[in-house]
């Protein structure tokens, strides 16, 4: 008779021998360097945004210099132009946005190869992939909004407001719902992102475990970027100012790791169902 000690064993085991595959080492440096790469074209239409709708682009990067460090916010900066949408612009955009995919797209092999299963046609994978890029864009614009930079955007906009019972609601209301809005939006797009991503029909109950555990960590690790900006961005004198943008991408990598490790829960659990 199997007990539930030896299932955990056998998930456990399962779950070390998908993490020692060479792809394993090799993704979460694939999908880190996508997703900032993709910071660049999401902050410059977000400019391009703002602009056509008359709004001064100014503003737009005083709160990016008042919101983040020093370094990371002259990175975002320099992608931020005052220009209206136009042809240039709009092959920049899809390009960058093609290019970022490739992250995405290695996940989808690698996960076929994780579940053993053959990969589809190119054209298929492509198109999936790009659907699965729009959905980490909007996570990482989730992340860097709420849970990494969302104290300080608060109180630069609170700073604003000469209401200190508005002030009072405003904070009252973000502080209530942070970390189960963060939890449920994070959640749903990880599972999403899980059940997309091999060239098979999988249970959605089999990315459940991957999922959870992902989402917590990611909201851990985040918590502790948001409180190295907090607290230690500004005292870099050891490392110079170049250390701001490390942890950046630390963080991103560290993301894209924690993913990785998920996706070999789930993977691990889908084996237990068969």
């Amino acid at each position: 008779m199997v007990t539930l000690k030896d299932k955990v064993k056998a998930f456990l085991r399962k779950v070390f021998d998908i993490i020692r595959k060479p792809e394993m080492g090799i993704l979460p440096g694939q999908l880190a360097f996508f997703l900032l790469l993709s910071i660049i074209p999401l902050a410059a239409l977000i400019a391009t945004i703002v602009a056509n709708f008359s709004l001064s682009i100014e503003t737009l990067m005083k709160l990016v210099s008042d919101t983040l460090p020093t370094e990371v916010a002259s990175f975002i900066n320099e992608a931020i132009g005052g220009k209206s949408m136009n042809f240039n612009i709009a092959i920049f955009y899809i390009s960058a946005f093609i290019l970022a995919s490739n992250g995405p797209h290695s996940m989808i092999i690698s996960s076929n190869i994780i579940y053993k299963v053959e990969n589809k046609d190119f054209l298929t994978r492509r198109v999936k992939a790009l659907i699965m890029t729009i959905i980490l864009v909007i996570l990482l614009l989730f992340l860097f909004l709420v849970p990494a930079y969302g104290d300080k955007i608060l109180t630069l906009i609170t700073s604003f407001i000469q209401n200190d019972a508005i002030n009072h609601t405003i904070n009252l209301t973000y502080g209530i719902l942070k970390y189960p809005v963060s939890f449920v939006l994070i959640y749903f797009c990880i599972k999403l992102l899980y059940t997309m991503a091999p060239d098979k029909q999988i249970k959605s109950k089999t990315t459940t475990y991957g999922a959870l555990f992902t989402t917590i960590a990611w909201i851990l690790s985040t918590e502790l970027y948001s409180f190295y900006v907090g607290s230690f961005s500004k005292y870099n004198l050891l490392y110079g100012s170049i250390a701001n943008l490390l942890i950046l991408f630390l963080w991103i990598y560290l993301l894209s790791y924690i993913f990785m490790i998920g996706m070999a829960l789930n993977a691990s659990q889908d084996e237990l169902e068969k």
